[in-house]
């Protein structure tokens, strides 16, 4: 009678397993590229994480240990209790420090290895010496970067960018550094130069994240998250694990090219983002460039904007962070919904970088269940914004900023912006006149069609709403 050996059959199960596992990832990650099928995205993934976890525990070797089951238990108890308890507006921070973990658990697996191998007075094959090496630097890297993220996007540490005198040079023998002790450990397998390739990496990954500040900071999130699949990835090639493989270039390539997507927007280059240091003092004028702006601005009561917003026919509103800070979206949905019932066509003007994270905005107007067909993207409303009656901003700044357009001497100048000057009446809403994240100062107040309309997000918009339906 024909008998099917066990190790065979789980063998195989765990193959078909990670395959049906890698297929819903892809299509979490197509599904998750569009709002209208973000949520079933979402779902994918979740279902595609949970098949991998079960075939990793239960057929890919002996009995689980009662442990790790313990420790998966707590760290998904963990993972939901953050996930409902987080706000919008620390969204940001949290992926930040997600991203740290992936790093940490790199590290932690990479020395595992080598330390079991030391024990046993031997030595990791070559190839695995490379493996380990790769993932442990990389994930040292995106540990350190992760974490001073984290405590930028929190605001415990200052958000403008360390600039040391030579950094790139700095930067560039850190990268030797790593590379001799690369060497010296694939050559010895000795656990000290391991980890002085950690020590340097974790220097590196402080001292990249610790340059960059100001507008940039959405693209430092995107690339932390590709970092951390690129960790994953190497991880898997370290462990034999095809599914950990092929996640973690899903995530890396997703992420990498979700940030050269960024920097085009914002008309720069992905190395000078990664390298340089965007938010610094702004260069020194050049002959002709624009005087900086001064002037006084104008102010405009809740009462008047609601009878402006009545004689309106298109009204483009623009979200930005203190939308986010305020958690003003349920009250600007709010707003969207009289004013459409009167007749008036809104929508809303999305920048790539608007907030702290990609999609920051799309995610709070989903929230607010705004619906998908008003929300456009900046290349496909900026035409509009001359036949504009009302344009409101809502806690934005750099990314309305006509300097970035018409002041050489900007830090933002060439960088793509809502033409939101163009409407007929602009009315900015900010708590105060200060400067946006990336500490420029905004010629937008001063234009004649600006008004300006001081206070937190949340309570000026409905007191608007009160006004409109008070009329």
């Amino acid at each position: 009678m024909f008998q099917i050996d066990p190790h065979l059959l789980a063998n195989a199960l765990a193959i078909l397993a990670y395959l049906v596992a890698a297929v819903l990832f892809v299509l979490s990650l197509r599904g998750l590229s569009s709002q209208e099928t973000a949520r079933r995205g979402n779902l994918y993934g979740i279902i595609g994480m949970a098949i991998a976890i079960v075939a990793t525990i239960t057929l890919t070797g002996p009995d689980p240990s009662p442990l790790l089951i313990a420790s998966i238990g707590v760290g998904a108890a963990i993972g939901g209790v953050m996930a409902t308890r987080v706000g919008m507006t620390q969204m940001p921070e949290l992926v930040a420090l997600l991203h740290s973990f992936v790093g940490v658990a790199a590290v932690l697996v990479g020395y595992s290895l080598q330390l079991a191998a030391s024990k046993h007075g031997g030595r990791l094959p070559f190839k695995e010496l490379i493996e380990v090496y790769l993932d442990v630097v990389i994930g040292a890297i995106t540990l350190t970067g992760s974490v001073l993220a984290f405590l930028k996007l929190r605001g415990s540490v200052s958000g403008k960018p360390l600039l040391l005198p030579a950094r790139h040079w700095f930067n560039l023998t850190m990268f030797a550094a790593i590379l001799v002790f690369a060497v010296l450990y694939a050559r010895d397998g000795q656990t000290w130069a391991l980890a002085g390739g950690t020590a340097v990496a974790c220097v590196l990954g402080v001292h990249l994240v610790a340059g960059i500040g100001g507008a940039d900071m959405p693209v430092v999130v995107s690339m932390l998250n590709s970092y951390s699949g690129w960790t994953a990835s190497a991880a898997g090639f370290m462990l034999g694990n095809d599914l950990l493989i092929i996640t973690g270039a899903l995530v890396g390539s997703s992420g990498a090219i979700l940030s050269y997507i960024m920097c085009r927007a914002m008309n720069r280059s992905i190395w000078n983002v990664i390298f340089g240091g965007f938010g610094a003092d702004p260069p020194k004028a050049k002959a002709g460039a624009v005087a900086p702006p001064a002037g006084e601005v104008q102010d405009i009561d809740h009462a008047t904007l609601a009878g402006r917003l009545l004689e309106a026919k298109q009204v483009v509103i623009v979200p930005g962070y203190g939308m986010a800070v305020a958690r003003a979206q349920h009250a600007v949905r709010e707003l969207t919904d009289l004013l459409r019932k009167k007749g008036v066509n809104v929508r809303f003007a999305i920048h790539p970088v608007a907030g702290r994270l990609p999609g920051h905005m799309n995610v709070l107007l989903a929230e607010a269940s705004v619906p998908y067909d008003i929300v456009l993207e900046m290349d496909e409303i900026n035409g509009d914004l001359p036949d504009t009656d009302v344009a409101i901003v809502i806690g934005a700044n750099d990314i309305v900023n006509p300097g970035a357009e018409d002041d050489p001497s900007s830090p933002i100048y060439g960088m793509p912006v809502l033409q939101v000057w163009n409407a007929k009446l602009v009315v900015v809403n900010k708590r105060s006149r200060a400067a946006g994240y990336a500490g420029v100062d905004n010629p937008l107040f001063y234009k004649p069609v600006t008004r300006m309309l001081f206070g937190d997000a949340k309570d000026a918009i409905e007191k608007v709403v009160a006004a409109l339906r008070a009329s």
